[in-house]
C-alpha cells in the first residue's frame, strides 16, 4: 500500500471519485478512504473483490474440512470410491 496514494479523505472521494474509480481499476490495489483522520471504507475494484470473496470461500471450506479431520468425521478413502461408484451405476 502506497500511502500518499491509497488513503484518501473522504472529502477527496467527494471531489475526485471518477479518478479513484480509475486509480483503483488501474492499479488494482484497495483505497481506504479515511474520515475525521479514522479509516471508514475500503473502495476496491470489482474484480479483486470478486477474487477475495472466492479466497474466503476457499478458506472457509478448508477450515471445516480441518475441522472435520481434528474431530474424526472422515470416510476412509476406498469407501469414498465405493459410494461414488455405487451412485454412479444407479
Amino acid at each position: 500500500m502506497k500511502i500518499s496514494t491509497d488513503i484518501k479523505p473522504v472529502s477527496y472521494l467527494k471531489l475526485h471519485s471518477a479518478d479513484l474509480l480509475n486509480q483503483v481499476n488501474e492499479t488494482h490495489r484497495p483505497v481506504v478512504i479515511t474520515q475525521n483522520g479514522e479509516p471508514r471504507a475500503v473502495l476496491q475494484d470489482a474484480d479483486s473483490y470478486e477474487a477475495m470473496r472466492a479466497t474466503l470461500g476457499l478458506l472457509k471450506l478448508l477450515t471445516q474440512a480441518e475441522n472435520d479431520v481434528r474431530d474424526g468425521n472422515t470416510v476412509p478413502q476406498d469407501q469414498v470410491f465405493k459410494n461414488v461408484e455405487a451412485l454412479l451405476a444407479k
